[in-house]
């Protein structure tokens, strides 16, 4: 029994994805609003990045911030559009074990990072409101670059020894995953062999990164909150806290699909196929599409620089 589990674990070099349960016959028209979604992700999260580039004024914490976040979603996005659009487009709904294995490094990590820019974010709010004289003083450009390269290390350092776990697995028989591409929490459903080490890392990686940046995200409004009804005027109250509303949007785009896919597979047992395949794909896409809408509209300096930026592009082409 033992060689023949070893004989089928070397014959399975691919995972088969899926698309949308029951809608196969769908999928080419399913494939409109995903390519308007991946468009509207490159489109102005590029965007937000080349204004922040070109435009000296935005040379601020918060806008280097804000590029980070963006860097992030189109990090996430890149690693999932040629599963998702091979699929829907092309009816190619298979993946090499290592390609498999790349896509998941690169998901979860690029995920990882956007959840702490988004806390680096919160704690560049609150010093914006606490110490709004020395803001500049205390997120200095070394500082914001070390912030950065810490969120990469500490991302890399917990996502490395994930595939290197998968890759000692036996896989054998059932290789069909649960969504357009691949995810750990999926993968280690499939091998034959002992998946503990992988849940346990995995387990500690949701908790020490999701876990602990929400946490401390929600510290950090409370701490906001608290210098808010501080500020002695109603105007100034209110500015104060308009600053926040585009991080705020943010935070729901992201955590809202994530907690809303944990209570769903939490008590909804079994979890409808569909319904597990849109709120993942929400999950994957509502962030990157729906921040530099809301930047581009709640945040002055980000709507003038695209403003000018398009009068320059206008004016050369004239």
């Amino acid at each position: 029994m033992q060689s023949v589990n070893i004989s089928l674990a070397v014959t399975l070099q691919t995972f088969i994805l899926v698309g949308i349960p029951g809608l196969e016959a769908e999928h080419i028209r399913i494939s409109i609003p995903f390519c308007l979604m991946y468009a509207i992700i490159f489109l102005g999260n590029g965007t937000i990045l080349h204004v922040i580039r070109v435009d000296q004024t935005l040379h601020q914490p918060m806008y280097l911030f804000l590029a980070m976040l963006a860097s992030a979603e189109l990090g996430v996005t890149a690693c999932t559009l040629p599963t998702v659009l091979g699929i829907f487009l092309f009816g190619i709904n298979e993946i090499s074990f290592e390609a498999c294995l790349l896509q998941m490094f690169f998901m979860h990590s690029f995920t990882i990072i956007e959840s702490g820019v988004l806390l680096a974010m919160s704690v560049d709010r609150f010093i914006a409101i606490y110490n709004p004289l020395r803001y500049m003083a205390i997120l200095t450009l070394p500082r914001i670059v070390c912030t950065g390269a810490a969120i990469v290390l500490k991302t890399l350092g917990l996502m490395l020894p994930l595939p290197l776990l998968l890759r000692r697995l036996p896989f054998c028989g059932h290789n069909t995953l649960s969504h357009s591409y691949c995810l750990h929490s999926d993968l280690i459903k499939l091998p034959c062999g002992n998946t503990r080490p992988n849940s346990i890392l995995g387990l500690f990686i949701v908790i020490f990164t999701f876990g602990v940046d929400s946490m401390l995200i929600v510290f950090s409004y409370m701490l906001i909150l608290r210098t808010v009804l501080g500020i002695a005027s109603r105007e100034g109250r209110w500015k104060a806290l308009n600053t926040c509303v585009s991080h705020i949007s943010a935070l729901l785009a992201y955590y809202v699909p994530v907690i809303s896919l944990s209570v769903l597979h939490r008590f909804m047992h079994p979890m409808p196929p569909l319904l597990q395949v849109i709120m993942a794909n929400a999950y994957l896409l509502l962030p990157p599409v729906v921040n530099p809408i809301v930047y581009s509209i709640k945040t002055k300096e980000i709507r003038l620089a695209i403003v000018q930026t398009l009068s320059r592009k206008k004016a050369t082409v004239s």
